[in-house]
């Protein structure tokens, strides 16, 4: 794990060095290396039988987590909103 974080600060390090030049390679091999990761993280998934096996339940907790973090995002929202039309007294 430290070695992860230690990777991303890294990133970052150096991506605030370099923000003022025009670094149209790393945006050009961005995507590649996106589609790269992706597909092996699929062959981890398809190859580790525990999760294979229950991407049915995992597939639902995501879609329950997703549904409730939006509603409850959007009454937040509807709340603050009729908060702010009070005050201003609309």
């Amino acid at each position: 794990m430290f070695t992860i974080l230690l990777i991303m600060f890294a990133g970052i390090a150096i991506g605030w060095l370099v923000r003022k030049h025009n670094v149209k390679a790393v945006e050009k091999g961005l995507m590649p290396v996106i589609i790269v990761l992706l597909f092996f993280l699929g062959v981890n998934i398809g190859n580790n039988d525990r999760i294979f096996n229950s991407l049915g339940t995992i597939g639902l907790e995501a879609l329950v987590l997703g549904v409730v973090t939006t509603a409850g995002s959007v009454l937040a929202a509807w709340l603050l909103n009729r908060h702010i039309n009070r005050r201003a007294g609309k």
